[in-house]
């Protein structure tokens, strides 16, 4: 049987594997660790932890790694603090071989530690390309892993133009997707989420004719995110729509952002924009697909959206170069381009479904891939 490890940071990475942790979970030749640090352990941000434990999933280790600040520095401490925690976790349990998802700047931590201790590190998402740090980051992670498992043939191509062994970059699709198609399945709002999920307003809307909001820093820009954040804010004020609205990631800028919005609620009030700090996958994903639009600069809005055919803004920078389908507009942070963003999308309607990014099956072929591929930590360059 062979020791997989896993390693999830954050709110999105889990959502990002949550289909790929069932079929190891289940795989008769896997044996399965999970290990939760940096911002998904955090109340702050969602607490995603809770969330992979009511999913049925044991934790091996929790590691708290993020240092207070939301700034450049304490990125880089994060980051430092993750790679020495997970190098004490790999030493004391001794995986086969450590996954690491996506690109989110604390994953780099778990590709250095996994490397220098010669463990076979997977790659989930490489090959792809957008702004921000997690351009930098996730180019270098590809460099340091031994297996790549990629969500579509452009990212493969890039992977082994870098010099990656072709053999070794399989397009599996992205995991994201497999929860969207299980979703599929019965996508009806049942549930309102202010009644379920809390979080904070000024009135109660129903949940109809709504909009989604979730917009994260760009650490490249992070002495602009409260002037962003604001543009999005007085943009959904102006649309009088019921808005439903996500807390941002942990990132270089999220002081800015957060305050932001708490200056925008304190002396705008606005009545049809509601706060929540987490909402579970499978609840989330129906509130995705029953939405007019989803604004901001998520990938969900890129990935999930676009097989579900939902209406998607994306604006500035951050998924700057992401392939994407037709369900999204590019804007600026200008509260005036987003709004006739999602006027066009009234005009035009429901874009078409994609399977850009994967037909829903793709946890199961990870699983499969990571119990009998070939493992080694040598690498080859195939220039």
């Amino acid at each position: 049987m062979r020791k997989v490890c896993v390693v999830i940071t954050a709110r999105p990475s889990y959502s990002r594997i949550k289909s790929a942790l069932y079929a190891m979970k289940d795989h008769p030749n896997l044996d399965l660790q999970i290990v939760v640090t940096s911002s998904a352990l955090l109340e702050k941000y969602g607490e995603a932890v809770k969330v992979m434990e009511r999913d049925g999933f044991a934790i091996s280790d929790k590691i708290f790694s993020v240092i207070e600040g939301e700034n450049r520095i304490s990125a880089v401490k994060t980051t430092a603090v993750g790679m020495m925690e997970l190098a004490s976790v790999f030493y004391r349990t001794k995986p086969d071989v450590v996954v690491t998802i996506a690109d989110r700047y604390e994953t780099i931590a778990t590709a250095i530690a996994a490397s220098y201790m010669n463990i076979p590190l997977v790659h989930i998402q490489g090959g792809e390309v957008t702004g921000n740090i997690d351009e930098k980051v996730r180019h270098a992670i590809t460099k340091l892993a031994d297996i790549h498992l990629v969500s579509n043939e452009h990212a493969r191509e890039r992977v082994i133009k870098m010099g990656e062994d072709p053999e070794k970059v399989i397009v599996t699709g992205c995991p994201s997707i497999d929860l969207v198609s299980e979703m599929l399945c019965d996508y009806r709002l049942d549930f309102d989420p202010i009644i379920k999920y809390g979080g904070s307003g000024l009135t109660t809307f129903g949940a109809k004719n709504y909009y989604i909001v979730i917009q994260h820093p760009v650490t490249t820009e992070d002495n602009q995110s409260m002037h962003q954040i604001t543009e999005t804010l007085y943009a959904m004020k102006q649309m009088g729509k019921p808005t439903y609205w996500i807390w941002p990631n942990v990132d270089a800028g999220s002081d800015g952002t957060s305050k932001g919005i708490r200056v925008f609620r304190e002396r705008e009030k606005p009545e049809n924009v509601w706060f929540f700090k987490n909402i579970p996958s499978n609840d989330f994903l129906k509130m995705l697909y029953n939405c007019n639009a989803i604004i901001g600069n998520s990938s969900v809005a890129i990935r999930e959206c676009s097989y579900m055919g939902v209406p998607a803004v994306n604006i500035g920078t951050r998924q700057h170069g992401r392939d994407r389908s037709d369900n999204v507009i590019d804007v600026n942070y200008s509260r005036d381009e987003i709004a006739g963003a999602l006027q066009s999308f009234q005009r035009k309607g429901r874009p078409k479904k994609s399977l850009l990014y994967g037909d829903g099956k793709a946890g199961e072929k990870i699983a499969d891939i990571i119990a009998n591929v070939e493992l080694s930590y040598q690498k080859t360059l195939f220039y």
